[in-house]
């Protein structure tokens, strides 16, 4: 219908790792500032917070400047179809969740991942 916006894609794509390299890298480092604390919030040892911080952490950073993009993006959706595990069967949590804390969001996360993994993020990459 609109072929001329085509020529926007990488531009799009860029955007779009951005927004989630922002998600990953945030969400990361709150892992990090507090691994026990958070660890206790999630069910989660210490030493697996830690480990999950750092994969979201560093993985939202390759997403985001598109460094190693595919491996990036594909760490991170393993990493969220782990939280959808827990929400789904440990948690009991439906698809829109109790206050939108469903896995609804893993999802589109995943999803978006999936068109980084897909695309290798795009023409805007600094190391493919």
């Amino acid at each position: 219908m609109f072929p001329q916006l085509a020529a926007f894609t990488d531009y799009s794509l860029l955007l779009m790792r951005l927004l989630v390299g922002l998600i990953f890298a945030d969400s990361g480092w709150n892992h990090l500032k507090d691994p026990e604390t958070r660890g206790r919030s999630i069910g989660m040892s210490k030493a697996f917070t830690v480990l999950l911080g750092t994969g979201e952490l560093l993985g939202g950073v390759g997403v985001a400047l598109g460094v190693l993009t595919q491996l990036a993006a594909a760490g991170l959706i393993l990493l969220m179809l782990g939280a959808i595990q827990k929400k789904v069967f440990v948690w009991r949590t439906g698809f829109w969740g109790d206050k939108a804390s469903g896995w609804h969001y893993d999802l589109m996360l995943v999803m978006m991942n999936l068109v980084i993994l897909f695309t290798n993020g795009g023409r805007f990459v600094l190391w493919k």
